[in-house]
This record gives C-alpha cells, structure tokens and sequence, in this order.
C-alpha cells in the first residue's frame, strides 16, 4: 500500500488553508496514495495570536470540511488530519478528522494536551475522554494519534495491542532545543514499542518544524521531509510488517497489562 504525508504552513486565512488541504489530497490521489496525514491545527493559525486557532474553531460540517469533503468524493484516499471543534462558550477540541469518499468516517478528540514546555494548550481546549479508534484502509488496520500522544507510549501501545498495523499522527511539532531530536527519536520509539508503521505529518513554518516522516517497524525512517511544505511518499509491506513481528514479538513476550483506560 502506499501512504503519504503533506506539510504545510498553516496561515490565518481558513479558505487558504483549506485550499492548500486540497491540492494535497489531489497530488496524493495522484500519486496512487490510499492513507493521507496532513499536520494538526489546520484551521488557522497566527504567530501574534496563540489563541486563533481555537477562535477559529468550526463543527464538522463547516466551510473548512466541506471544501476537504468536496475533494474527498473525487479521489479513494483515506486522509487524516485535525482542526479545532467548539465545545463550551471560549473554548474548543482538538478534534483528529478521518475523510473518505467525502464523508467523516471517524473523528477522536486529543486525549493529551501541550502543556510543557511554557505552552499551556489546556488553557483554552478541552481534552477528549475516549481513546482514539482504528481505522481500515485497503486490508491495514490503522491507529490514530495527535502531536503530544507521541510522548505517551502506552496510548500508541494500546492501538497496537488491539490491532493496528499503522499509526497515524497528524502534529504541529513547536520548534526548541532539542525539539528535532525529541520528534525523530519519539517516532523511531513508538514504531519499535509497538512494531508499526508510523505516517507522521507536521506543520511547517516559523513556529513548527515539519519533518514529516513516514517510518517502518524497526524506526527506519523510509520517508521524510525538511522544513519545508512538500509531499513525502512511500510504500508499505505487510510482509515486512509480519517478518518484523516474528522476528522481534514485542506485543507476543509482554509479561504485564496496561491499567484500564476509558
């Protein structure tokens, strides 16, 4: 199967991103591609206003999916991203979105919210109570995640241990010290924690770093970008997928359970 990962950078203008939403899931589709991750947060966003993604917040069917929706009806790719739901008054989810065939077929709001590294995201979103679902794309059983998830191993480790093949992390990765080696060695972590493959798509620009990846069971990275917006490709083997787990049984030679999550 062949997946990819689009970076862009989000702007404040809703219909531009949108737009640049678009001419993603085109050159994708193109592509031959079936799993699109496009990066999170792509409502709108501001370097004077930290708060504008969340004040830009709209429900499932508004203008931004709609025009995403419109472009899903013309292709057969399964594409993953997330923006910015209302919840309370002030306030918002951030909401991961699965699209196909110009429909939402799944949504999960961020269990985990940025708040490290002097960014507090719990200040004006609400984090999600229900763990992510899976997905299925062309016979793969695909996982989704959103940016900070990264950092908490036995939420990727649940979707493994109930199934998924792939994990699917649409992020907006902030720039630091450190902060490159953190997101290439978190990614490379979560695929040998879990023996799956990972399609990770950042945000790029000037507060985000990009570096989209797309990685295999052993945290090899078989695809990636810079920081700039681009398209990356690659394809997946479910044989190698198989002849990893058999080599390196990870989920089988567990000796302890995870504690209860909702």
């Amino acid at each position: 199967m062949r997946v990819a990962a689009g970076q862009f950078a989000v702007t404040p203008e809703w219909q531009v991103n949108a737009q640049r939403c678009v001419a993603l899931m085109r050159s994708a589709a193109e592509a031959g591609t079936s799993l699109l991750v496009l990066p999170e947060a792509l409502l709108a966003r501001s370097d004077t206003d930290p708060d504008m993604s969340v004040k830009s917040a709209q429900p499932l069917d508004g203008g931004f999916m709609q025009l995403l929706k419109a472009q899903s009806r013309n292709d057969s790719v399964t594409t993953v991203l997330t923006i910015h739901t209302p919840s309370r008054e002030g306030r918002a989810r951030n909401t991961l979105v699965v699209l196909r065939e110009g429909e939402v077929i799944a949504h999960y709001h961020k269990l985990h919210l940025y708040d490290a590294f002097s960014i507090q995201e719990s200040k004006r979103v609400d984090a999600g109570d229900v763990l992510p679902p899976l997905i299925e794309v062309e016979g793969y059983k695909v996982g989704v995640l959103t940016c900070y998830d990264l950092r908490f191993p036995e939420l990727a480790l649940t979707l493994a241990l109930q199934g998924a093949d792939i994990l699917a992390l649409p992020a907006a990765w902030v720039r630091g010290p450190l902060k490159e080696h953190h997101w290439s060695t978190l990614l490379a972590a979560r695929a040998l924690d879990t023996t799956c493959f990972i399609v990770a798509s950042g945000e790029c620009g000037t507060r985000n770093i990009g570096q989209s990846r797309i990685i295999d069971p052993l945290g090899v990275t078989l695809a990636g970008a810079t920081a700039e917006p681009q398209l990356i490709v690659s394809d997946i083997q479910r044989e190698h997928l198989l002849n990893v787990r058999h080599q390196l049984p990870v989920l089988v030679n567990r000796r302890f359970a995870l504690p209860q999550l909702t």
